[in-house]
Parts: C-alpha cells; structure tokens; sequence
C-alpha cells in the first residue's frame, strides 16, 4: 500500500500556522497541543475499558447532581494535569468541579488563556461502548497577565473564545479543533500515536437528512419545536423528506455526524426544566463557536448563543446548533408558533 506522505501531523499543523503568522507567540498552539496530549492518555484508558477496572461509578455525585463515572474522574485529572504542567494555561474550569482552578506558579500567572472543559461527554454511555468524547473552549483573559486568573475570566460570553473543540472516542479517535481562521480535524493513528490531518477546512453543509433530539421529551417541548419536528417527519420525497432522527444520547457523536454530514441538533428546554439541561460554558458555547465558524448556527431558541453572557460557572440554557438552511427553518416555526 502506498504510504501518503503528505500527511501533516498536528505539530506539523500547528508550527505551519505560526509561520503564516510571524508575530503569534505560539502558545494557543502550545496549549492546544497540550490538550491532544490529555486526549491521548484518556483515549488509552477509553481502548481499555471492560478490560481494566475502568468502568462503573466512581461512588460520587457531582456538581450536577449526576453520578461520576470512573472514567470522568480519570479524563478530569488527567486534563488538569496536563494543563497545569504546560507553561500556556492560567487555570480551567470543568464541568466536573463545582469551582475553578487557578494554577498560581510563575508560568502559569503569566499565561494568557484559560480553558473550560467537559472532561468526558456522553459517559452514560461509557458501559455500553457507544462513542463518548471531550468537549474544551479556551478563552483569553480579561485580567492582568501576571496575576492569578479570577472568576471574571471564566464568565465570558461565547463570542470572546480564541479557540474550541473536541474529542471523539469512537471507531477511530478524532480531535477537531477551530480557531476563527477555520475548522480542522485529526484523525490519531495508532501506528505512530500521532494526530493527523484528516479533515482539513471543515464546512458545515447548508442542509443535511437527519435531525437529533430526544423523542422522549416531545409532550414537554414548545409548541414551536414540536412543529419543527413535525415538519422533519411530513416532509415529502420530492424535497428531501422525510428526514432521519438519528441520537445518541452522546452530544459529541450527534453534532460531529451533523458537522460533516448536515443535519441538525436541539436540546429544547422543557415544561420541567425550561432552562434546558446543557452546560452553556462546557457544551453549548464550544460546539456553537466550531458550527459557526464553519458555516452553521447556534441559538437558544431566540438569540445567538454565543451572545449569551453567563452569570454562573454552571449555567445552563436550551441549544440548537446545526446547518444553516436547517436552522432557518425552525426560526421560521418557533416565530411563528
């Protein structure tokens, strides 16, 4: 089999950026690098579960008031870690810990970013081997550099990160990452434990077949987004229709498939729970800034996403994210209901 020799790892990826832009300093490249680290390690533990004691429950409940899995404590710790040994990350916030960490070292005080994650989405599904992923943001400060990083840079509206992305675990491991220059994704191959190119300039296309959302919810969805679905499912031949509902009750693999294939994905919020139950800092904010850089949308149902300000680390709101065309759509049925 021909070897392709011009495939480019994501070093090669990132040192290849810094030369097109000469002053960068280099240290978002650095710290996105550092986070493809922290991916890998969690990766081996993921290829290892059922195998190792891995799976099952930590025996703790987190700020969510979900129950931990043990794989959540492992990827948690290990991007902390990680992050914290690095020389580009000022401190984090995860959707595992009630507060955030401010790394107060000499190098650390003198980083500009700061990078909120969801250490393992999806990890429901980590006993039943279906994909699971990470989901990360990294913002800039707001506050000196050189002092330790405060709540203040951590609650910043979606529209201030500097870059986003995420982790797929699943029958190849994919890190996809955007800054405001473009969407690109890296595929690891297990030959060499790199990541590389495999997906370069990702678009999102204007329309695609399949919508995401938990069915089960229906009866306590808007009547607005019941009709969207509605319309999904009554759609005729002639225009596309009908089209698939594919979920998976794993945010990272439904809004990846809808990334590259079109498509779209909506967590409504509920007559129960009608401020959703999405983490706006961990999940939304992420995957809003990747789909729209590369050409998708993201709301609440009325505004912007990322337009959003959060008041609290924890912060939820109903999301919808996905294909421009698609989008459009169901502004036109929540208008109009």
């Amino acid at each position: 089999m021909p070897i392709n020799r011009n495939v480019q790892t994501l070093d090669e990826f990132t040192i290849q950026q810094l030369r097109d832009f000469p002053h960068a300093t280099g240290e978002l490249s650095n710290l996105l690098r550092n986070i493809g680290l922290a991916a890998k390690r969690v990766n081996v533990e993921v290829n290892k579960a059922g195998l190792v004691d891995i799976l099952g429950d930590a025996g703790m409940v987190n700020v969510q008031g979900e129950k931990v899995k043990k794989l959540d404590v492992f990827a948690n710790d290990q991007f902390i870690k990680v992050l914290q040994h690095g020389i580009s990350c000022a401190g984090i916030a995860s959707e595992e810990l009630e507060e955030f960490v401010a790394f107060d070292d000499e190098k650390s005080i003198h980083s500009k970013y700061v990078c909120l994650f969801d250490p393992l989405d999806g990890s429901g599904n980590i006993d039943v081997n279906v994909s699971i992923g990470t989901i990360f943001g990294v913002y800039r400060r707001v506050t000196p550099v050189g002092t330790v990083v405060t709540r203040q840079d951590f609650l910043q509206a979606g529209s201030q990160q500097v870059a986003a992305g995420y982790v797929v675990y699943g029958s190849s491991t994919m890190l996809v990452y955007a800054t405001r220059r473009g969407v690109n994704g890296f595929t690891l191959d297990p030959s060499i434990g790199e990541w590389t190119l495999s997906h370069p300039d990702i678009r999102c296309p204007e329309r695609g077949k399949i919508y995401s959302v938990n069915h089960g919810s229906y009866f306590e969805f808007e009547r607005g987004v019941q009709d969207y679905i509605t319309a999904c499912q009554s759609r005729p031949n002639e225009e596309g229709g009908p089209l698939r509902q594919r979920y998976v009750g794993s945010m990272v693999a439904d809004v990846h498939r809808n990334l590259i294939k079109g498509g779209i994905f909506m967590y409504p919020g509920t007559t129960s729970r009608p401020e959703g139950k999405l983490r706006l800092l961990y999940e939304c904010n992420p995957f809003a800034f990747i789909v729209t850089v590369a050409g998708g949308r993201a709301t609440n149902g009325q505004i912007r996403t990322l337009d959003i300000v959060p008041k609290s680390l924890h912060e939820r709101c109903p999301f919808f994210v996905g294909s421009a065309g698609m989008m459009d759509d169901l502004k036109k049925k929540l208008s109009n209901a």
